[in-house]
């Protein structure tokens, strides 16, 4: 049905976020304990070095969500912003101030200006996957429905406290995977045991989360506890166990390349077993993919579109994340701007 295909691409749409967006936020994660000015210099160069090419871009998952919610699953949209605004108003308001701070903390010229911002930078790196995780516990545990309004207790439960607690572990694990291998790209041992030693802690912190949610979930969120914990739903989270013990291994192993695509595949697998997990319902256990779904030709434009959208938009973000993950995009040092410069205003008597 064109409803279960329009909800499988918005699945599919917040594990790339959950991804993209996830890197990004772990390496803010690690920015905000890196320490003090001097003993933090050397991760922090690395963080800015690493995330500068693509941390716009990887919003892009963020508004593909939003928008597609908004047109193929009105319901959904409208029940989800009504009793959930609070936590995504300040996930929001962190997005925005995320943002500011990485861009304003490397112009600023005085330190304690850069101080500021970089604070700023880092505390929403950790508050935004929170409250998004805390909003995805809420909803699992069918303590929201059509037509219910905003309370503190849809959302600051046991179970959305874990989903937060989680959903923030694994943007640090992804992170600090991600930035071992940065820190490989750019010649940088030290960080690369730095980083690895890090994204061990984060899969370490999982596995501890973990156990505690089953234990609460189990009477707080039965219907996704039960989906998670036998059939499909099972195979998928045994699936992304598998992909992070093979992602601890292969950064021991220093194997940098192949733990990129293994903890990607940990955290996307995830999403899925939870998407599997709550079916055939967006929302448990109150409002179904049918219930949720637009109208029928309004979702064969919307899933159209989206074909052209992947058909023009995918080929350059792949691109881009290549060229990123090779090394190809780093920034011009100064040498090369003092060289650029002489180019192109040659002293006199010289040949142009």
């Amino acid at each position: 049905m064109i409803q279960d295909a329009a909800a499988w691409v918005l699945l599919a749409a917040v594990a790339a976020y959950a991804c993209a967006g996830g890197t990004d936020y772990g390496a803010g994660f690690w920015d905000l304990f890196a320490g003090g000015t001097e003993r933090g210099k050397r991760p922090r160069w690395l963080i800015d070095h690493a995330m500068e090419p693509v941390w716009e871009t990887n919003n892009v998952w963020l508004i593909f969500v939003l928008v597609f919610m908004w047109t193929g699953f009105p319901v959904l949209f409208q029940t989800v912003f009504t009793a959930m605004w609070l936590p995504l108003a300040l996930a929001a308001m962190g997005l925005v101030l995320r943002g500011a701070g990485f861009a304003l903390r490397k112009s600023m010229t005085r330190l304690a200006h850069r101080r500021f911002y970089g604070t700023i930078f880092a505390v929403s790196s950790l508050l935004v996957p929170f409250f998004l995780g805390a909003v995805v516990g809420g909803l699992a545990t069918g303590r929201v429905a059509p037509g219910t309004k905003a309370s503190a207790d849809a959302w600051s439960n046991g179970t959305s406290v874990l989903a937060g607690l989680l959903t923030v572990a694994a943007t640090a694990f992804l992170g600090a995977v991600f930035l071992t291998a940065d820190a490989r790209r750019f010649d940088a041992p030290d960080l690369v045991h730095y980083f690895r030693l890090r994204a061990w802690c984060s899969l370490g912190a999982i596995v501890v989360l973990t156990v505690v949610g089953l234990v609460v979930t189990r009477h707080d969120a039965r219907y996704v506890h039960h989906g998670l914990t036998s059939g499909v739903g099972l195979a998928f989270v045994l699936a992304a166990v598998a992909c992070a013990v093979a992602t601890a291994g292969l950064l021991y192993r220093t194997a940098t390349g192949w733990a990129r695509i293994t903890a990607v595949g940990s955290v996307a697998l995830v999403v899925v077993a939870w998407g599997l997990a709550q079916r055939p319902y967006l929302i448990p256990t109150s409002l179904t993919v049918d219930q949720a779904a637009g109208a029928s030709t309004t979702l064969r434009w919307l899933l159209l579109v989206t074909v052209v959208a992947i058909v023009l938009v995918g080929p350059p973000l792949v691109l881009l994340y290549r060229l990123d993950t090779s090394g190809a995009l780093q920034p011009l040092a100064d040498d090369d701007l003092r060289r650029t410069a002489v180019n192109r205003n040659p002293g006199p008597g010289t040949d142009r």
